[in-house]
């Protein structure tokens, strides 16, 4: 079963920052999908491990505000 995640990134805010979590989180081991909603300032993933997916969008210059599994 894939795990499935909700991360509140409240620092994004354009295409760019899409772009960079994006690729950053879909390079992980692991991961199935990623989708980010600029609006809700949110990142849902699919697959993947929550430290490496909390680091990866740290790497990309972004703070994870928080992050819960989802259903």
């Amino acid at each position: 079963m894939t795990h499935k995640f909700l991360l509140s990134v409240p620092g994004m805010s354009c295409g760019h920052c899409e772009v960079a979590i994006t690729e950053a989180v879909s390079a992980l081991a692991n991961v199935e999908s990623v989708r980010v909603d600029l609006d809700a300032k949110t990142v849902h993933v699919a697959g993947g491990e929550t430290a490496a997916i909390v680091a990866a969008v740290g790497d990309a210059g972004y703070d994870v505000e928080s992050i819960r599994a989802e259903a």
